[in-house]
């Protein structure tokens, strides 16, 4: 499996099994969150869903610049890791 994915210029990244800062969608429902609920009221369910569908409408236009920095595989890596300590 790695030769093969070398030759196709692949990297395999291995994740822990639970890594949401690593996890684009993660970051970017936390983003979402941000905009749309913290410290804010919705009414009812259907204004508190237009608000996260208004959210996610604008990600490239208005949000853009913010996600631009936030969406970004910029990790710190290590090649002294012990695969037996996962």
């Amino acid at each position: 499996m790695f030769v093969r994915a070398a030759r196709l210029g692949t990297v395999l990244l291995f994740l822990p099994s639970y890594s949401p800062n690593r996890n684009l969608i993660e970051r970017l429902w936390k983003f979402v969150k941000r905009e749309v609920l913290n410290s804010r009221h919705h009414p009812d369910f259907n204004r508190f869903q237009d608000a996260i569908d208004g959210c996610l409408a604008d990600l490239p236009t208005k949000h853009r610049e913010k996600l631009a920095t936030l969406l970004t595989h910029n990790f710190q890596t290590s090649n002294r890791v012990s695969l037996l300590s996962a």
